[in-house]
Parts: structure tokens; sequence; C-alpha cells
């Protein structure tokens, strides 16, 4: 509690984490049996790499890693991704970065909503990915009239969650009963609902004419379509979800296996099929939605925009030569990345990633007679290692979606990146990731140079 006796926003964002893994496993038992194979698989990598499980206690991140999840919805208007930036804000978390997803083909752009600063990660690092529906890509100008018209019938937070808010906003903060309502009160906005809002006749059409606007604009409200923890050996959670028998991707989206893992890398298991309530169910009328599914994730170090121009490029290059199919892809995907460094002192010299800088070998009597970086890493006084990169990539996210919404769903749209607009519907900028990334960077080297310049006692006999 602060002196006001308002409960903390990272608390806050805790108590609604867990609430929602709670449902999320109760509505997907699936996503417990991921759970389960994450932690097996991370249990044995800390065993086998007891380095990397020292790095990850350094960082301030081992305590984080079984806690870690994000979760992704998509919303139908800008007064609903703006009402959600409210309601992630009493949470402490923001909106970080801009994403163009027509780019691969879905009609939506998005952004995440996390905590900005590398404490706020480190206490409860909880992210949502969320997408707002682009009609205007849609050319049938009668589909894009119903789904609107159904999108503005409905409201998808209670007035209890939206009175909250409100509370937050106007007080600064909440107190203890206040936050257990307001994560209750919230908790409902997401939760699945059988019950569509349309009759089998709509829901048909607009399904047939796009799977995902129907995942939106069906139902009461943006229901989550996954889960996802943070696993250290995402091929080894590949090879255990195909072992018990898990229908999983085919591809492992993102960069390919390296020594050292780069941004993100994701795979999940199928969208289930789920028996849902027509308007007309009365009559006899059921059937069934695909939407969510279970997805587990790898983050590496975060690359600067020169790291990140080097992966684009050779990302494009092996795309372009196989698509993304399997078994040639794999490969093509190898074949290109062998042109990026891997060896954590080449990405850091060359400028590639961002790096957490520490003093380890703090000199007895009096500082060295430099402050050169490269030189006090050379002499063991310093350490650096990787800044985990804590956002998403958007070929990664379309792939994701187009699996699991049968593979059928990709639409020739021109690129068509609109930030200005989608941050007029958000009321906010979104938040830069590389200049986040960046001063957590000069964070720690201001750190390491503050403690050289600080005065140290001899060691007592």
């Amino acid at each position: 509690m602060t002196g006001n006796n308002f409960v903390p926003g990272h608390d806050i964002r805790a108590a609604f984490f867990e609430a929602m893994s709670a449902m999320y496993r109760a509505e997907v038992p699936l996503y417990g049996d991921l759970l389960d194979i994450v932690d097996d698989v991370n249990r044995r990598a800390l065993s086998a790499h007891p380095d990397m499980a020292a790095e990850l206690r350094d960082r301030g991140e081992l305590d984080r890693l079984g806690q870690e999840r994000h979760g992704a919805i998509r919303v139908g208007t800008a007064a609903e991704l703006s009402m959600m930036r409210r309601v992630f804000a009493v949470m402490g978390m923001h909106p970080v970065g801009y994403y163009d997803l027509s780019v691969a083909g879905v009609p939506v752009h998005s952004t995440a909503f996390r905590p900005l600063g590398l404490e706020g990660l480190n206490r409860n690092p909880f992210r949502v990915f969320t997408s707002l529906l682009r009609l205007e890509l849609i050319d049938d100008p009668a589909f894009r009239a119903e789904a609107m018209r159904l999108l503005l019938q409905r409201t998808i937070f209670n007035e209890r969650a939206v009175a909250l808010v409100e509370q937050f906003e106007g007080d600064g903060g909440l107190d203890q009963q206040s936050a257990t309502s307001f994560v209750e009160a919230v908790l409902e906005t997401f939760r699945w609902h059988r019950q569509t809002v349309v009759d089998s006749q709509t829901y048909g059409k607009l399904h047939r004419a796009h799977r995902l606007v129907a995942d939106v604009v069906c139902f009461k409200g943006p229901h989550i379509n996954h889960l996802t923890p943070r696993t250290l050996d995402i091929d080894g959670a590949q090879q255990e979800m195909q072992a018990r028998g898990i229908n999983a991707k085919d591809v492992i989206e993102g960069p390919p296996r390296r020594s050292v893992p780069i941004l993100l890398r994701q795979t999940s298991f199928k969208a289930l099929e789920e028996e849902v309530r027509f308007l007309d169910s009365e009559a006899g009328v059921f059937g069934t939605h695909t939407a969510r599914f279970g997805e587990i994730e790898q983050r590496g170090l975060a690359l600067t925009p020169k790291g990140r121009a080097l992966y684009d490029t050779l990302l494009d290059e092996a795309r372009g030569e196989q698509g993304s199919q399997a078994q040639n892809y794999e490969q093509s995907l190898q074949e290109a990345f062998s042109r990026f460094p891997d060896d954590l002192d080449t990405l850091r010299t060359q400028g590639l990633g961002y790096f957490h800088y520490r003093l380890v070998n703090h000199p007895s009597t009096h500082p060295p007679d430099t402050t050169d970086l490269e030189t006090l890493i050379a002499t063991g006084m310093v350490e650096a290692s990787p800044v985990i990169y804590e956002d998403f990539l958007p070929v990664s996210a379309a792939g994701v979606f187009q699996s699991n919404l049968g593979g059928t769903e990709q639409r020739p749209y021109s690129a068509a990146a609109a930030q200005a607009a989608f941050e007029h519907a958000l009321g906010a900028k979104v938040a830069d990731p590389f200049t986040l990334y960046k001063a957590i960077q000069a964070s720690s080297i201001a750190s390491v140079r503050a403690a050289l310049e600080a005065p140290t006692e001899p060691a007592k006999l």
C-alpha cells in the first residue's frame, strides 16, 4: 500500500493475471497441459545449464519465469480500444509498439499493453497483445455495415468496471477493496461466452466472409483467445507437445534455433472447436466456433534498429524463397540466418542487440583509470548480459493467427500501416520499444560508472 492506501499497479496486475490464468485453465484444460510441459522443460533446461540459471537470477528474471504470460484479445471499435487502454492503466500496463498485421493478410492492427520498465516487468511481466479490427480493409460495403451494426450494439465492460476505472482516474488509485472488485469486474470482459449475439444465418454469413471478423463481432466481448507461458527451450517444448499427442503447429514462428536466442519464437496447438449457441438455438440450432488456442514462447535478445533491420532482411529472404511451409521453410530459414552473428560478444560489439551491464568485480582500493566498457569487460570487472525482448513480431503473430483460422483466411491486403489512426482510436501514443530497451541499457551503464566512482573501504583483515 502507498501512503494513500492505494494498491500499487503491479499488485493489481498480478492479481488480475492470477484470476485470468485460473479462469482460462478452467475453460481450456489444454492450457494446464501446456503449463505442465513448460514447467518440465524449464526445469530440465535450468538443471542442464546452471550458468543460465545464475544469469537469470542475476538479472532478476528467475522468479518471474513461472508466472510469465502474455494474452491476446481482439476488439472491434475505437471506443472499445480506448476503454481497454484505461483499464490496463489501472494495472500499470501501457501501450508499447504498433503492429500492422495487414502486411500478412490479417485485417487488424495492434499494440501490446505491458509494464514499461525493468522493475515492473520483473515484478510481473503480464502482457496483452490487443488488436483492433480494420473494417475499412474489407471490400464488401454490406459486410462492413453489418459488422459495424453488431459492434455498436454491444458494451464489453460492465458498469462496475467502468465506475472503478473512473474512480482510479479521479482519486489516483484504488484501495484494496476496490482493487479486488476491479479484478472481478474486469475479468468478465475476457470470459468465454458460448451464446453468440447473432442468429445462425448471420454467423454463417460473417464466418464465410472472414473467420476473424466473425470472432470479433459475433460475441459479447473480446474473450481471451490464448495465454502464453515462456519456455527456455521451445524446440524441446514443441517435441513434448507432439509426444503427448497435442496438435501443435508444424512450424515454430520467428527466427531459427540459435546458440544465442534473439527476439521471439512461438508455437501453439491448433484452435479448439467449441460448441456455441446462436440466438435461434431454441429451434435446436447449435454450431461450433474455432478461436481459442494454446501457445508457448521463447524470448531472447532484444535487437537494436540495426539488428532488427538485418533480421527483417533475412526473414524476408527466407519467406520469399520458400513461403512458410514447414519442411523447406525451416531449411531456408537456417541458411538465411547463418549470416546473423550467433555469439554474445559479436552481437554486442557490432551493435546488433541491447545489453545490461553489471559491475561484478569492484576494485578494492581505487577506481580504474578508465570507464571504457570494453576495457572493463576484458579485465573481468564488468559483465554484459542480454536485455530480453519483451514485445512481439507482426509476422509471427500473423502466422499464429493464420494457423488458428484454418490456414485459409489470408487476404491480399496491400501494406496499410495506419499508426496515427490507431493512436487516435487508442486515445494515446504508443511507446517506442527501441527507446525503452535503449533506456534499460543506458541505465545499467550509468549504474556501473557510478559504482566505479564511489569510494570503497579496503577489506578489513
